[in-house]
């Protein structure tokens, strides 16, 4: 895969640097400097400007995940995809001038996110190999552990809580706060902080381990929110992105795939919360900068918003008039009220005329 990306330009307050930096991209393919591909869109040519300090790739590795993030000439790899990936993995790695990783994280053995860690496990030295268990019946995972051990290193579930440097970055492990019998919720997430600027990853953590994170106290606010699960309805409810409240979130999946990710429910929460929206599935690898004020997005393939979140108000009117009440309280509220219960004692209600039947009374707060 060749990475090819956006030029970088001055930069501006977040949410005005990505409205323009559409518009800027959008007049450089008018004047025809992008070649075109196969299925009509476009391919924005490598930038010959410097890199960030700071830079998140959400390598385009099709039905799965897995992010590199550099900082300061260090790097650390977060999932690698399925096994089939790990070739396509590496050659990425290598292209971006990794030598070694500090850091290698698991999110959980699903081979969609553990499969492609063997191979880079068999090519680049690592410091540290991570992930939320130490066993797994899947070959995947075992292969996984095998060169793990062959560098000589064990495999280490971390605690939350845990804080590790990279270059001038930190990085926080989150979650999960309990034990879940369910793989998918017992993803590492992460928070990743440079400068002012803020990154979670979450793997393929679902709504129950959601909403234990976020009644854990944990500090989730983040302008770059990985969206959990490849864009599926089971995951990024509405008290969780309330608690995130990103400008931008980032959804690996794969093109056409099989499971309809990202899911319309999805999407609609991400669009009624004005969170900007990109897909590798449509826009191939994502790469994200930061100078630790203000960010810089690079990717593969123009595609103009209305196709990235699709949803459309005027024929979306349960997703854009949906209310939650509390079950115990019996009141109803908007998705962006500050006053949400707990996602135990949540219910979803379409409109307001059906809360209203269903014996609720609104929320003198936020709705008027």
């Amino acid at each position: 895969m060749e990475n090819r990306k956006e030029e970088k330009v001055t930069l501006l307050p977040r949410r005005l640097f990505l409205r323009l930096a559409a518009l800027a991209l959008a007049a450089v393919l008018a004047l025809g400097l992008t070649a075109c591909d196969s299925n009509g869109g476009h391919i924005v040519k490598p930038s010959t400007g410097a890199s960030q300090p700071f830079e998140m790739h959400f390598i385009d590795v099709g039905q799965a995940l897995s992010v590199l993030v550099e900082c300061d000439g260090q790097f650390m790899l977060y999932d690698g995809g399925n096994v089939d990936d790990g070739s396509l993995v590496v050659s990425y790695l290598q292209k971006q001038g990794v030598e070694q990783l500090q850091y290698v994280f698991c999110s959980h053995a699903h081979e969609d996110h553990v499969g492609g860690l063997a191979a880079v496990m068999a090519k680049f030295p690592a410091g540290h190999a991570y992930s939320p268990v130490t066993e797994s019946s899947t070959k995947c995972f075992n292969d996984f552990v095998k060169y793990t051990q062959q560098q000589g290193l064990q495999l280490e579930v971390p605690s939350v809580g845990t804080v590790w440097p990279l270059g001038s970055a930190t990085v926080t492990l989150l979650g999960p706060v309990t034990q879940y019998s369910e793989t998918n919720n017992t993803s590492l997430v992460l928070r990743i902080d440079y400068g002012n600027t803020s990154f979670l990853l979450t793997g393929d953590m679902e709504n129950t381990a959601e909403t234990d994170l976020v009644n854990s106290g944990a500090n989730l606010k983040a302008d770059v929110l990985q969206v959990g699960h490849h864009g599926s309805s089971t995951s990024t409810g509405y008290l969780f992105l309330n608690a995130v409240l990103p400008e931008m979130g980032v959804i690996s999946c794969g093109k056409n795939n099989k499971y309809g990710h990202p899911h319309e429910e999805t999407l609609s929460i991400l669009r009624d919360a004005k969170v900007d929206v990109y897909r590798t599935d449509l826009q191939g690898t994502i790469t994200i900068g930061s100078d630790g004020q203000n960010f810089t997005v690079g990717t593969e393939h123009f595609v103009p918003d209305s196709q990235l979140n699709p949803t459309d108000p005027s024929s979306s009117s349960t997703a854009q008039q949906a209310y939650i009440g509390n079950v115990n309280s019996k009141k109803f509220h908007l998705p962006t009220c500050a006053n949400l219960p707990a996602g135990k004692n949540q219910i979803l209600f379409s409109s307001y005329d059906e809360a209203i039947a269903a014996g609720y009374t609104p929320c003198a707060s936020c709705i008027k």
